[in-house]
């Protein structure tokens, strides 16, 4: 199977590629903006028909959408996460109508929920940023579309390698700097009161590898999560005990942004297990373990004799 990976250096697509090695006759072909890409693909600029020129080059048996914006402006949000997966789906109905395509969605789509309330893929969709809107367009650009596609709507990732633009990848790095600096120092955060589902990031590609290879016709639409809630401040604290710090963590006071407007978050997970046979393998402690292993514990200083 030829697949092709966009957005194959990133967080999620790291992890993706990684696990998509594994599988039993897989090729893999990168698309991307960095220089290690096989192919120069930048979805908030390539125009329709040079996407299907490359296509048809690569002549993919599957596609797998990693590539996003989760920070800057509106403009780069809708150009990356709403023109790209559009783009996409047009190149691809012209020159791979039959190659899977699996896009990487996000439960910022959903917006607010109920306390206590697990989302279905058929909940309502009311993104309160532009994060979610735009996430949210490019869910209905690949769901409208006549492609064998599938939408893996992911919640809170975390694991190795998290960008410092989440918490976990943020409050890593900042207990990382402490750690160093003044084990028994204070670190300041903001508000840990929201109730997040996070998943691990090796979890979520493990889902995308069954999503890919899985033969017949698949839904739309798919939760991919932990299935259960804990606040924040079950993250940040399994991160302190993860790298032994001794000191404060102080919270902002107040909820601000979009923790304030969504305060509760928790897939349904049900139609994933049921359609995949997918199911978490990490729990979140392990992932946080592995998170703190792999990009907050202090390295060893170099000596003059080590090769640089």
């Amino acid at each position: 199977m030829r697949i092709l990976v966009l957005g194959a250096t990133g967080y999620l697509g790291g992890h993706i590629t990684e696990r998509l090695r594994a599988l039993p006759g897989a090729r893999l072909v990168r698309g991307g903006r960095a220089p290690v890409d096989d192919l120069r693909i930048d979805l908030a600029t390539v125009t329709r028909g040079v996407l299907a020129e490359q296509l048809a080059r690569t002549a993919p048996d599957a596609v797998v959408n990693c590539a996003g914006a989760v920070g800057g402006s509106s403009l780069t949000l809708a150009e990356v996460n709403a023109r790209g997966p559009a783009v996409l789906c047009e190149a691809m109905t012209a020159a791979a109508p039959t190659a899977r395509l699996v896009h990487l969605g996000s439960a910022a789509e959903y917006g607010p929920t109920g306390m206590g309330e697990r989302t279905l893929e058929d909940s309502p969709a009311r993104p309160v940023a532009p994060y979610g809107a735009t996430k949210l367009a490019g869910t209905l650009a690949v769901v409208g579309s006549a492609l064998d596609a599938i939408v893996l709507r992911v919640t809170n990732p975390v694991g190795p390698g998290a960008s410092p633009a989440g918490l976990p990848g943020r409050l890593t790095a900042e207990l990382g700097r402490a750690v160093v600096r003044s084990p028994h120092g204070t670190v300041r955060i903001g508000d840990l009161s929201a109730h997040r589902d996070f998943v691990d990031v090796r979890d979520v590609a493990q889902a995308v590898a069954q999503a890919l290879t899985l033969p017949g016709q698949l839904p739309r639409l798919l939760n991919i999560g932990s299935g259960r809630a804990v606040p924040a401040r079950d993250l940040a604290h399994g991160l302190v005990g993860a790298a032994g710090f001794t000191g404060r963590v102080e919270e902002a006071a107040g909820a601000a942004g979009r923790s304030a407007a969504v305060p509760w978050q928790c897939a349904d997970i049900t139609a994933a297990e049921w359609e995949l046979g997918w199911q978490p393998r990490f729990t979140l402690q392990e992932s946080l373990a592995a998170l703190w292993a792999a990009d907050g514990a202090p390295r060893p200083a170099r000596t003059g004799g080590e090769p640089r």
